[in-house]
């Protein structure tokens, strides 16, 4: 089992910054992937960024240039800085953990950007 608990989210001007971060604790040896999520009303889930333990990075187009995440393996923790954000970028973002073929969530951190 793998408990995320994310923090950071919050109301931003446009242009503005956040940074997101997400803690891991369980059973587990090491998680493979960590990432980022997220959700608008009455859209799908969708992948932000996600990056290996390794350090391979993806990250959206839609984020490219503008958000950045980061891992210390070490303390299980996942980060998201996000930079120049833009209405559209409101949401709730959830953390993603995947140990095995199995992803666990955490339980969201809103995120508002107004214009």
């Amino acid at each position: 089992q793998v408990q995320l608990v994310e923090s950071g989210g919050g109301l931003v001007q446009a242009g503005g910054s956040l940074r997101l971060s997400c803690v891991a604790s369980g059973s587990f040896r090491s998680i493979y992937v960590m990432g980022w999520y997220r959700q608008a009303p009455g859209k799908q889930r969708e992948s932000v960024a996600s990056m290996t333990s390794g350090g391979t990075i993806n990250y959206a187009d839609f984020v490219k240039g503008r958000f950045t995440i980061s891992r210390d393996n070490a303390n299980n923790t996942v980060y998201l800085q996000m930079d120049s954000l833009k209405p559209e970028d409101t949401a709730v973002y959830y953390c993603g953990a995947r140990p095995t073929a199995k992803i666990y969530w955490g339980q969201g951190t809103q995120v508002t950007v107004s214009s």
